[in-house]
């Protein structure tokens, strides 16, 4: 049942002009004598959102009418009928020969009033047992189910990217950091891990939530099912979910899905705007880590010599949108009754909006990380100085046999030592120094000291050591 989406998601989007109010597709017409003017209408109308799911629409009601079909609900050729016709308005709105009425009140009533208008009194058969609660809660759940697996495509894509460099960079020594202040020798590979970890989570919450995304809830209808003799369980296989949902009320109440992925979206932001601080950050004159090709920078409009991370700037500064977007979801549905109310049409525009963001900031990612370059020599002059070998050398004493908190106290002192002295390193001090300390140290301290040896000696799982993080990064590429 599948048709080729070929139709672009931006003309699936694009908002239209208001338009008149046209009973014909007015699914609900009948009850009131009065319609809506056309402003009020348009501002109740929702194609402008819903309408980037009309393959889902027309693929839910392709289901639903074969097994009306197969239930001898309707006619089984009216069925078939009904059928090819709904595969006949996909192909034509995917090789562009038709097109998403604007005026229509949402995606909907725009296919079921052209089914009806091709169609006549058959095409009015396709809503039999079905009401737009259910049905939208359908299409939702069906597109956020693809959608889902585009975006653990983009995280896939990221991560190779990012293990590549990781893999490159093993041996890349550069100081590590806490509170922005220079803490313990590292690797650029053992922090580019530490990256990737991340955005593996981000898949992994991801398809965590799939697995309760993936029920059908056609066939709730309203709020209270339906008394024809629908079968659930057939529309749920046929349309690839796992199972049907439990509860017809708490099938169209439920955005569950819809506040768990914006929780999701929103951290896969956030992780991506903590490494794109970390990167402008190494981008500055001071830093110096990392230069970003001159097609992923900018310059200024006044100062001729600027190169500046403006990508890395905005996908920093897109996480708000989707902070925001889950704190719209939060609010919207705060002071909901449990079952079906009109609030729920502003669902879709904020979780979708979080979803092109956090794609379009992985590939902006992708790319500018791909094509950086890292200044080794930088890296590794800045582990010198700062005292970075401070808890190594606490650790040397610790083997010699010394209490911890006594070695600690001892490293701090040789530290105080050095600044006194102009000392940029403890290793700049004579073993007679040091010895004046602790009578532990011996000459095999110095070699202790450099950061290669620093990062090499810290082989514990999860550890900087190069070995430790090649074993890492095989891991993170297994699980992807």
């Amino acid at each position: 049942m599948e048709t080729d989406k070929t139709l672009s998601e931006s003309s699936l989007s694009a908002a239209p002009p208001p338009g008149k109010t046209g009973e014909s597709s007015l699914l609900w017409a009948g009850r009131l004598a009065e319609k809506p003017e056309a402003e009020a209408f348009a501002f109740q109308a929702s194609i402008h959102i819903d309408r980037r799911l009309v393959f889902e629409d027309i693929e839910g009601s392709r289901s639903h009418v074969m097994m009306l079909g197969k239930q001898g609900i309707i006619p089984a050729e009216t069925a078939g009928l009904l059928d090819g016709e709904l595969a006949r308005i996909a192909e034509e709105l995917a090789a562009g020969k038709l097109d998403i009425d604007g005026e229509a009140e949402d995606i909907h009533s725009f296919i079921e009033a052209l089914l009806t208008r091709r169609l006549g009194d058959a095409g009015r058969m396709v809503h039999a047992g079905r009401s737009r609660n259910d049905q939208v809660a359908l299409d939702f759940r069906l597109y956020l189910k693809r959608a889902l697996a585009s975006i653990r495509d983009e995280i896939a894509e990221t991560l190779r990217v990012l293990l590549d460099l990781a893999e490159a960079h093993t041996e890349t020594v550069m100081p590590g950091y806490t509170h922005l202040q220079r803490a313990q020798p590292v690797t650029l590979g053992h922090w580019i891990c530490a990256w990737a970890s991340g955005l593996e989570r981000d898949s992994s919450r991801l398809a965590d939530a799939l697995k309760r995304l993936d029920e059908c809830p056609l066939g709730s209808g309203a709020l209270a099912g339906s008394a024809l003799p629908l079968d659930r369980e057939e529309t749920a296989r046929s349309l690839g979910f796992a199972r049907p949902t439990l509860n017809s009320m708490d099938s169209v109440a439920d955005r569950d899905f819809a506040l768990e992925l914006a929780a999701d979206f929103a951290i896969i932001a956030t992780h991506l705007s903590r490494f794109c601080e970390d990167i402008v950050i190494w981008a500055s004159e001071e830093f110096g880590f990392i230069d970003l090709a001159e097609s992923w920078s900018t310059g200024s409009s006044i100062m001729p010599q600027k190169k500046n991370p403006d990508f890395a700037e905005l996908i920093r500064g897109k996480q708000a949108r989707t902070a925001g977007n889950l704190m719209t979801l939060l609010s919207l549905l705060k002071g909901l009754p449990y079952a079906y109310d009109k609030d729920l049409q502003e669902d879709k525009e904020a979780l979708f909006d979080s979803l092109d963001t956090v794609k379009s900031c992985l590939r902006m990612f992708r790319g500018m990380m791909g094509s950086a370059r890292f200044d080794a020599g930088r890296m590794a002059a800045a582990c010198s100085g700062g005292f970075l070998e401070a808890t190594d050398a606490a650790e040397y004493l610790v083997r010699k046999g010394m209490p911890f908190r006594k070695a600690h106290e001892t490293a701090a002192l040789i530290v105080r030592d050095c600044i006194d002295s102009g000392q940029k390193r403890i290793g700049d001090r004579s073993l007679e120094q040091l010895k004046g300390r602790s009578a532990l140290f011996e000459n095999d301290i110095y070699r202790a000291l450099e950061p290669i040896n620093c990062v090499r000696a810290r082989s514990l799982p999860g550890g900087p050591a190069p070995a430790e993080v090649r074993r890492q990064i095989g891991i993170l590429r297994g699980r992807m």
